[in-house]
């Protein structure tokens, strides 16, 4: 299918878009949870949690496992069958997680949560226009529990002239300048917003990657 058409479907109909980009046996992200979510969520007391555009749930089974129940809310229903299935084998070994586990197929400009208000909240590399990225995170936002802490990921603006991977397109990587424009209108404190440096696999071997990283709290 050539490149622009491509780029046609997914902006008109997103949601079949990922839907046959997740129709495949492996997992397409891995199931190896994000290693920023990892950093950031990894001294957080255990409580109730939503991970906006899931998934397959490589962070949400992390988060699983550490003690928090889980919501993964995407617009894939082939991502969240497959995240189900995974934990249903995971459930063999640790019960517990069933419980834990739960799925809402979504729009994430635009849900309804079963765990609202959450203690937090996860967005990790959703790469959409600027102003449809600050109805996703204002509507999270809106989620959380006074308290609660929010953690972003995206692959950052400055990775076009800096790095590798990722989207080509500026209008669906977010900047600091840009993260910080929509938290701005939002009761939120941020306690963290910069560029990381990554690295990606190439067909060359490792590259270097930029990456955007947010945490923030929701105001008392």
């Amino acid at each position: 299918m050539a490149k622009s058409l491509k780029q046609l479907i997914a902006k008109l109909i997103p949601a079949e878009y990922w839907n046959q980009k997740y129709r495949i046996d492996e997992w397409l992200y891995t199931k190896v949870e994000n290693r920023f979510v990892k950093e950031l969520c990894a001294e957080l007391t255990p409580g109730t949690a939503i991970d906006l555009a899931g998934g397959e749930g490589r962070n949400s089974m992390w988060l699983a496992k550490r003690g928090w129940t889980v919501e993964n809310v995407d617009f894939s229903a082939v991502a969240l069958k497959k995240f189900r299935r995974w934990v249903r084998e995971e459930s063999v070994h640790e019960p517990a997680l069933a419980g834990r586990c739960l799925t809402t197929k979504a729009d994430a400009r635009g849900f309804k949560s079963k765990l609202a208000p959450a203690d937090l909240g996860v967005i990790a590399y959703l790469q959409i226009d600027q102003y449809e990225l600050a109805a996703a995170i204002g509507g999270l936002v809106g989620k959380l529990k006074p308290g609660a802490t929010l953690v972003g990921v995206w692959h950052s603006l400055d990775n076009l002239a800096g790095g590798f991977g990722g989207p080509r397109d500026p209008n669906v990587l977010p900047s600091v300048d840009r993260i910080r424009a929509i938290l701005s209108g939002l009761n939120v404190d941020i306690e963290l917003l910069e560029n990381r440096e990554g690295q990606i696999q190439t067909k060359e071997g490792l590259k270097p990657s930029i990456t955007l990283v947010l945490q923030a709290r929701v105001r008392d």
